[in-house]
């Protein structure tokens, strides 16, 4: 839902639970979909991404039901190949979770498929995907709204970059087990945001299937998916924005988080202590992309100290060039701030003054420009607000319970 609004400067205070992981939900959901019989996935969020999985999980053949608000039952399609009288079309929404996990399960399980999606999604880099097929003899074709993939994954060793998004490799990590024979999983790179693998991993695991190895080389023996019961943890990368309102002074104590998650992001605490000490920092934000907008925000409120954020290149193929968008977002709202290739430098002062900023349709930035409003000198009139709704459904809600104020414009 598009929405503009005036957020007035109000400090925020109180404890806030932040909304169910959607990186967990979307790999237990899908290793749900292809296992064997009826699964429970808890502590679910609907939002705009989770429900393009399970769009995709249904064009698939899987089913699933709500028992209760936050709780769905999955019945999967077994892993089996499936006939298909055409191959399926995948709405993938704007979310790049999807479309990339789903690219080499539709080849295992159908042959291949249609994907579509919205926004930026189709602009996403494929590369590593088509450099494979173009090993592998799989067909595809790219034009502006579409990506058609036709033909079938056979075991054998798989090479890719993982410099790019470690996307790429939980898709595959979630189709060869589904081959019939072993296969090889290797990064060509030092693969980043290797904890999203770790999660990965431990979605197959609950589904009873094995993934041998560490770093950058992974065995994956055949293995059949079975049903289980399982449940999202709350998400550490929209903690991030509670954890900057409070290590910038407000009162809000973060609530319901797992402190031995496997979620990369549960670094977030330890990295907003670096701003502590005097003098310029460098923060390399490589496996941890998705914390550097509430990040800056800290940085930008740290007078006197300069912060330079490096290793975030993937960040320019979000939901907007999230380096651009973030520059743009604290520079119209009084902060000072530099684009580098592949981060951002920043300059703190002890206030920001307001202003009028745009979401960019990044679900992010719309959420870093309501928790800077609170260190604002006047109102923050944010143009298409509405966009929380992609990963936090109840941002809204939430930033009001916590005292933020806001009016629709």
């Amino acid at each position: 839902m598009r929405m503009d609004v005036r957020i007035r400067p109000h400090a925020l205070a109180g404890a806030v639970t932040p909304p169910p992981s959607k990186s967990m939900a979307h790999r237990l959901l899908l290793a749900a979909a292809l296992a064997d019989g009826v699964s429970t996935v808890q502590n679910v969020a609907l939002s705009q991404d989770i429900e393009a999985t399970l769009r995709c999980m249904a064009a698939l053949g899987a089913s699933w039901e709500r028992t209760d608000k936050s709780t769905l039952r999955v019945t999967g399609i077994g892993g089996k190949r499936k006939p298909f009288p055409e191959l399926p079309r995948f709405d993938c929404g704007e979310s790049g979770s999807t479309l990339r996990f789903l690219i080499p399960i539709a080849l295992a399980v159908a042959g291949g498929g249609v994907f579509t999606g919205r926004g930026r999604l189709m602009e996403r880099p494929q590369k590593p995907y088509f450099d494979l097929f173009d090993e592998k003899g799989i067909s595809y074709e790219q034009t502006a709204g579409a990506l058609t993939v036709r033909g079938a994954l056979t075991p054998g060793e798989y090479r890719l970059a993982g410099n790019v998004s470690s996307q790429f490799f939980t898709g595959l990590l979630f189709a060869l087990p589904l081959l019939g024979g072993g296969s090889t999983l290797v990064s060509t790179t030092r693969l980043e945001s290797r904890d999203y693998v770790a999660m990965t991993r431990d979605a197959l695991a609950r589904a009873g299937v094995r993934v041998d190895g560490e770093a950058e080389r992974f065995a994956v023996p055949p293995s059949v998916y079975r049903s289980f019961d399982a449940a999202a943890e709350a998400d550490w990368s929209q903690a991030g924005f509670w954890y900057a309102a409070r290590f910038l002074g407000n009162g809000v104590e973060v609530c319901g988080l797992n402190e031995n998650s496997a979620q990369g992001d549960r670094v977030v605490a330890a990295l907003y202590e670096r701003f502590k000490p005097a003098g310029e920092q460098s923060v390399d934000v490589s496996d941890c992309p998705d914390l550097l907008p509430p990040l800056a925000l800290a940085a930008a409120l740290q007078p006197g100290k300069c912060t330079r954020f490096t290793g975030a290149a993937r960040l320019r193929d979000k939901e907007s060039d999230r380096l651009a968008s973030v520059s743009a977002a604290l520079t119209a709202l009084g902060g000072r701030v530099r684009q580098e290739p592949e981060g951002l430098t920043v300059w703190g002062t002890d206030r920001l003054t307001g202003g009028e900023a745009h979401s960019c349709g990044d679900h992010r930035i719309a959420m870093l420009c309501a928790c800077a409003a609170p260190f604002c000198t006047g109102p923050v009139l944010l143009r298409d607000a509405g966009c929380t709704d992609k990963s936090y459904p109840g941002f809204w809600a939430d930033y009001r319970r916590l005292g933020g104020q806001t009016e629709e414009v």
